[in-house]
């Protein structure tokens, strides 16, 4: 089967920032092989059949092949690029949503208006106030489908039932995805246009594109080369819909129902790539546009909606770490997929027809490996550069960033800084070592709160890794805070000390920074660092504390060497100290004889044995990949594989819960893991990382998920076990000596090379565990 990839790229047009976005023709030859091996590995599995995939930008298609078979029974069928598929719930986006907005800009119709005001008989049972935008959001209330066959058959029966329905819930309050919204939204188009659905499509939309195999009903010759579905009473369906509803409206509805091929989506995704116009023909306004890809729906919970379309963040190389909008896209039921990047100005298309032949494949692993490869060869986007891209994305980019409220009962340093009317710092010029993740329990930055404090002069701001925003997994310049335009020094730049002379003027140093409560986490040493800089400047050093986020009741795993201090390992710490942020400043200062003046600005509420769900604090990522407290509890044993070649999930939706390498076998992996009793259960996953080790490669792993309801294990026996596990089974492949300096402990790393039990490497450091326990006794404050 030949492989077909056009050898060009266009220059994004019309946007600044996107000059730095690679594209899809940035997949060398390698990483077209790896998008081969991922297709023909999920078609190997018997999960699809087989599949289309094209790509681009807004002016060229960049890739565009086929894979696999689009027939298995009754006779094999091969894959072809002129297939056409059954798109499914693809319908809702392609036709209807387009549909319904064009009426929209021509003023036929008001998205805002009630749909009773169009179909009077919508209004019984309680639907009076649903509009017509929360129809295309799915925010109506409408149930997801009829719970059952109508009475009445045909299109006016099921129109008859729906009318009939209550609603769920509260119009415009929660997303209930339901295909009775867009069987509404095509009655819509019909009572307002007097033409169906599918011909107003065909005249106002399909044509004018060139979509010339987009039709809802296949004529012979389009059936017979569609991509075969599920069997009926009639025989294997081959260009007659699978959807039961639209087989109840005839084949023509708002929710299903329409067929294409590749190329066709890919002439829409230009469209919307080039600002509604395709030609000489406008298809969309650019505000219908920026109203399809803004969100529509309650931006409280995810997945956020916008009109028609469910948003995601840019298919750029971190969108794991970006909010969720920058992307539409859209699935169907039978396999079908497309999703329109309008940050990096990229789209692509996967079809396959993942029910044939008995409704038993799954086509999210495949969508989410080709995103994932494509992505990982597009370059990284901030939050403030979407922004500046997609201006209309601001609102919603402004509510996930925005910091949350706490509702008790702990108060950490800065709100007890705040009771005290910061009294502490009355007539001082201050610096502040801070991030995102130091702000107070009414959701505002501690260095907005400094720099509006009654009596305090905010000079100067410092920030550790990942930035003053912790969305930066690199090294990190010096910066202006928009907000106080204020200087921000990098502390993790070309040196991770503070800059000569960034102290002068200085009265006193803040130290405001959320821990994760493990040993090599390196703000752990920028407040060693800190201790340091203001004792060798003779000014004191107030650390507001903060909590131990996995408990400060308990402490142990791999103590470090001593002697063998760095960025990732300030002091000789076990793996989990068991100590906030202001007890390291206390150890720190008097174990190390830095003999700073140490200022620790104590919580309130605070007990030991809370984890940090327990203290009511707003949660905020600390590290671009430490996103969910589940993920924070699994860091301090899976980041002792780090430095290894082994992927840890940076650059997936779950760092520190998925681990893989290509040489990985996952399905063995994963039962050498669940004998062991380390606390946890392991299931085979295969994933394409977009950043850090084996970006743009196929991995293959184990997905990790603590059982939580087992009595707690020591601290570290998960880690080791990885440790021990993959050594034993890859000795002339696993990287064993690069997990030495995450270990921290050489006779512990020898042991493991050694191939010694999990239980044995556990008791290694026992003593010294034992001696650590009476100096950590000494400095807690809680």
């Amino acid at each position: 089967m030949s492989r077909f990839l056009q050898r060009c790229c266009s220059v994004l047009s019309g946007l600044a920032l996107a000059a730095n976005l690679a594209c899809a023709a940035g997949l060398d030859a390698a990483a077209r092989r790896q998008l081969e091996q991922v297709v023909d590995a999920q078609i190997a599995s018997g999960r699809i059949p087989g599949a289309v995939v094209v790509m681009g930008d807004a002016g060229h298609v960049l890739y565009r092949e086929v894979f696999g078979q689009r027939a298995l029974a009754p006779a094999a069928q091969a894959m072809t690029l002129d297939t056409e598929f059954d798109l499914a719930s693809l319908t809702k986006v392609i036709a209807t949503t387009t549909a319904i907005l064009q009426l929209a800009e021509s003023g036929r119709l008001r998205l805002d208006a009630p749909v009773a005001q169009y179909w009077p008989a919508f209004a019984a049972n309680g639907k009076e106030a649903v509009t017509v935008r929360q129809l295309l959001a799915h925010t109506s209330g409408l149930r997801a489908d009829l719970p059952a066959r109508p009475v009445h058959a045909g299109r006016d029966g099921v129109l008859n039932a729906i009318a009939a329905e209550p609603l769920l819930g509260e119009p415009g309050q929660r997303v209930i995805y339901s295909d009775l919204n867009f069987v509404v939204l095509g009655e819509l188009v019909q009572r307002v246009t007097h033409q169906s659905l599918d011909a107003y499509c065909q005249v106002h939309v399909f044509a004018p594109l060139g979509m010339r195999d987009t039709v809802f009903v296949p004529d012979t010759s389009r059936a017979a080369r569609s991509a075969a579905t599920t069997a009926d009473r009639a025989g294997m369906r081959r260009g007659r819909v699978h959807d039961p509803t639209a087989v109840w409206m005839g084949g023509i509805s708002g929710n299903a129902g329409l067929f294409a091929t590749a190329d066709d989506l890919a002439r829409f995704a230009q469209m919307l790539l080039n600002g509604g116009r395709s030609g000489t023909s406008r298809i969309l306004q650019a505000q219908s546009i920026a109203a399809l890809a803004a969100a529509a729906s309650p931006l409280s919970t995810v997945p956020w909606r916008g009109l028609g379309w469910e948003l995601a963040a840019p298919l750029v190389s971190n969108r794991d770490r970006l909010p969720p909008i920058g992307t539409i896209g859209h699935t169907g039921y039978t396999g079908t997929g497309i999703w329109i990047d309008l940050a990096s100005r990229q789209f692509v298309v996967i079809l396959t027809n993942r029910v044939h032949p008995d409704d038993q494949g799954d086509a999210r692993p495949v969508r989410a490996q080709v995103l994932a490869l494509l992505a990982s060869h597009t370059a990284p986007l901030s939050v403030a550069q979407t922004g500046r891209l997609l201006p209309w994305a601001m609102p919603a980019l402004s509510a996930a960033t925005r910091l949350p409220v706490s509702t008790g009962p702990v108060q950490v340093g800065v709100d007890v800084l705040e009771t005290q009317q910061f009294a502490p710092l009355s007539g001082m010029r201050v610096g502040l070592i801070t991030n995102r993740s130091g702000f107070d329990s009414a959701g505002r930055r501690t260095v907005d709160v400094l720099a509006h404090a009654p009596g305090v002069t905010l000079a100067a701001l410092f920030s550790p890794e990942h930035g003053l925003n912790t969305d930066v997994d690199a090294k990190v310049g010096d910066t202006i805070d928009s907000a106080t335009g204020l200087a921000v020094y990098s502390l993790y730049g070309k040196d991770q000390r503070f800059p000569t002379g960034s102290l002068d003027a200085l009265d006193a140093l803040v130290f405001d920074v959320q821990d994760a409560g493990v040993r090599f986490f390196t703000y752990e040493t920028t407040l060693g660092y800190a201790l340091e800089a203001a004792a060798a400047r003779g000014i004191p050093l107030f650390v507001l504390d903060r909590p131990d986020p996995l408990g400060a009741d308990q402490f142990g795993g791999p103590l470090q060497d001593a002697r063998h201090e760095s960025f990732t390992g300030y002091f000789p710490l076990p793996l989990l100290p068991g100590m906030t942020v202001g007890e390291l400043a206390d150890l720190f200062n008097h174990e190390r004889h830095v003999g700073a003046d140490l200022r620790v600005v104590p919580m309130h509420g605070y007990r030991r044995a809370m984890r940090f769900a327990d203290t009511g604090l707003g949660w905020v990522p600390p590290s671009p990949n430490l996103r969910t407290l589940a993920q924070l509890d699994l860091y301090p044993d899976v980041a002792l594989l780090e430095g290894a070649n082994v992927s840890v999930g940076r650059g997936t939706p779950h760092p520190f819960e998925w681990i893989g390498a290509p040489w990985i076998d996952g399905v063995m992996l994963a039962r050498a893991l669940n004998v062991l009793d380390v606390g946890a259960h392991f299931e085979p996953v295969d994933f394409v990382p977009t950043e850090s080790t084996w970006r743009g490669q196929l991995c293959h792993g184990v997905s990790i998920v603590r059982d939580t309801m087992q009595t707690p294990r020591p601290p570290a026996r998960l880690g080791l076990a990885l440790l021990s596990t993959l050594h034993a089974r890859y000795p002339a492949t696993f990287d064993i000596a690069a997990t030495r300096d995450s270990i921290g402990s050489t006779a512990l790393s020898q042991t493991v090379q050694e191939g010694a039990a999990p239980e044995l490497l556990e008791a290694i450091d026992a003593a010294q565990l034992a001696r650590f326990s009476l100096l950590r006794e000494k400095y807690l404050h809680y």
